[in-house]
């Protein structure tokens, strides 16, 4: 009898450490309103963490999830966006939308957040030329690596690279910058 309780006990033992490593392993990659982002992302020979993720949301629609993805963890916007370390901003979107609602969108982020926006806004416009119309459950991801440049990336396929880290300061303050799309986004990515 001493045996069976003996036994009883280890396989209780063993599911919960079982469950625990699960748990472990489920809190490595983002979870928010049913989409789950990677826990870690390539950048090159770089690989980035997951910072934190929020949800941007427009009137009561759920537009996206976005996580931000950093070398180092940080809470601090003007920290990250001053480093010259690689960074990215992953998109998973909830909802089909237009190029010209993202343009839209994108362009009135810049305005509002970009330091030097005279000296990056031709590059900015080659850039939102290449934005496309975009499916539900499909991602954009904005990955800056020094001396390369900020890359642009629907799914898989790499659209284009915009050189200068300018230039990425004023993608990444987009969404880190004083005036994000939503302030809940923000404080989300910043974990």
């Amino acid at each position: 009898m001493k045996r069976s309780v003996v036994r009883t006990l280890s396989c209780a033992a063993v599911l919960v450490i079982l469950a625990a490593s699960t748990l472990d392993t489920a809190a490595l990659a983002g979870e928010l309103v049913g989409v789950t982002l990677a826990d870690t992302l390539k950048a090159g020979e770089k690989t980035l963490k997951l910072n934190g993720l929020g949800l941007r949301k427009k009137s009561m629609f759920k537009v996206y999830v976005g996580g931000l993805y950093l070398e180092s963890p940080s809470k601090d916007a003007g920290a990250i966006l001053a480093s010259d370390q690689a960074k990215a901003i992953q998109l998973h979107f909830l909802r089909d939308l237009t190029k010209a609602q993202l343009v839209e969108a994108f362009r009135e982020g810049f305005e509002a957040n970009a330091k030097d926006k005279a000296a990056q806004k031709a590059a900015f416009d080659k850039m939102l030329a290449l934005v496309p119309d975009v499916k539900e459950a499909s991602t954009l991801t904005f990955t800056y690596l020094p001396g390369k440049g900020t890359t642009l990336q629907v799914g898989d396929k790499e659209l284009g690279v915009f050189d200068g880290k300018g230039f990425a300061d004023a993608v990444f303050s987009i969404w880190l910058g004083s005036k994000p799309p939503s302030e809940d986004l923000r404080k989300g990515m910043l974990g």
